[in-house]
């Protein structure tokens, strides 16, 4: 059961052209609107730091196979940096440059002090035994050891990792400064420290986020009804949350395909029969197969992509009809379908703020490993919450001010803090 159960970051952004030209259009946008200056600027697009080393790993069959890891850190002037890391095989080292400024906006966006960065391993985890992939872990850990530190760089889980190699990590970092260091990293097993509330907490996150554009929209949530596409950790916990308020989930869809079912689709049912049925909705039969490209496309109220990248494109953005987009998964609308969104009128909660859920709780494991005290569930959801909220209002209030997209708004919201905080602390 635990392994239907742990917490994972939801799928970066990965456009295939150039991942870091597809972040920096937005924050162009944005840095435009604040009157960015030129030294700021030149500052902000650029990382911090960027490190490649090669791990050599003793494979079971006795070969030794070196493997290529990667850390960018961003930036760090809001505190020291945060972001996950990522085991893959399409790796590479712009899509961890983007994905690592992409965490220092989403920080900033939900105001925790904490920069951003990001790592990964080009390597398939899913063909390799646990005891490769723990000497491939430890390995990276000791070519990172002067990077990683919970003062410096903290990482997290990510797309092939989980808290396995989270416990790892911090067992190895510790052997090296000599000292049990939990708060170096986050995503760990409860039994190490780490937080209440993980599991759930992005998909929490994207449900706080749709009922407060909800609320802006004047739209009830017992007389509204949604499809959720991806039905992962995140988009499980988003459907059964909103589902809890009162929204009709009517359709969902992984990588077995979309169901649909008109009057609403039973989401604890549906998550227990995926629990048995090795993580997949194949075969369920409380609602009717339809295709998946028609999910995005129902005519619901709420639309919740939480699955890959650029799935709401300028091919089939005319034919949206949701009144209101809520990004579970990083980028899933490119920015080529942006222009047609706002012309439909369409309220967009962005990725940056609708799945900051995960990193927020991340924080809160920091904060109790440093404290040496754990907090209660009730209390982890309490301040999520709140700070979800907060975020949002922030960013509304922005868009409104400035009249522009709930997405721009956000990377205004972010960029003008970390540009501030510069100014405050007199500059570079």
């Amino acid at each position: 059961m635990a392994a239907t159960t742990v917490y994972k970051e939801p799928a970066p952004i990965m456009d295939r052209e150039n991942p870091l030209e597809s972040m920096m259009s937005r924050f162009n946008i944005a840095a435009e609107i604040l009157g960015l200056d030129d030294s700021t600027y030149n500052v902000l697009k650029a990382p911090d730091k960027q490190v490649i080393v090669s791990i050599p790993v003793t494979m079971d069959n006795g070969k030794v196979r070196v493997f290529e890891g990667y850390r960018v850190v961003h930036n760090t002037i809001l505190g020291p940096s945060k972001g996950g890391i990522r085991y893959d095989m399409n790796v590479h080292i712009d899509e961890v440059k983007a994905l690592a400024a992409w965490m220092t906006w989403k920080c900033a966006v939900v105001d925790i002090p904490y920069g951003g960065a990001k790592g990964g391993i080009i390597c398939d985890p899913t063909t390799m035994s646990p005891g490769e992939i723990e000497r491939l872990t430890r390995g990276y850990t000791l070519a990172m050891k002067d990077v990683f530190g919970p003062d410096r760089d903290i990482p997290a889980p990510d797309m092939g990792t989980g808290p396995r190699e989270m416990a790892w990590l911090m067992d190895e970092f510790s052997k090296t400064v000599g000292a049990t260091s939990p708060a170096v990293v986050t995503g760990k097993p409860l039994v190490m420290g780490g937080s209440l509330g993980r599991t759930e907490a992005t998909g929490r996150g994207v449900m706080v986020s749709a009922l407060a554009a909800m609320s802006k929209l004047g739209m009830k949530p017992e007389e509204s009804s949604a499809v959720v596409q991806g039905f992962g950790n995140v988009g499980s916990w988003a459907a059964k949350l909103l589902c809890e308020k009162g929204v009709k989930i009517k359709g969902v869809s992984d990588i077995s395909g979309a169901y649909w079912n008109e009057n609403g689709i039973n989401i604890d049912e549906a998550i227990a029969y995926k629990n048995v049925h090795n993580g997949r909705l194949e075969g369920y039969t409380g609602a009717t197969l339809m295709n998946a490209d028609e999910l995005l496309l129902a005519d619901v109220d709420v639309l919740v992509p939480a699955a890959v990248e650029d799935v709401i494109t300028e091919h089939n953005a005319h034919d949206i009809k949701a009144k209101l987009i809520v990004e579970g998964a990083n980028g899933p609308t490119s920015a080529s379908a942006d222009p047609i969104i706002n012309e439909k009128g369409i309220m967009v909660v962005p990725d940056i703020l609708a799945n900051s859920g995960g990193v927020t709780v991340s924080y809160f494991e920091w904060v109790q490993n440093r404290l040496g005290y754990k907090w209660s569930e009730d209390m982890v959801i309490e301040r999520a919450e709140r700070i979800m909220t907060d975020a949002f209002e922030k960013v509304y209030a922005t868009s409104q001010k400035y009249k522009v997209p709930m997405r721009i708004a956000a990377y205004v919201v972010a960029i003008d803090k970390v540009a501030q905080t510069y100014k405050f602390r007199g500059g570079f």
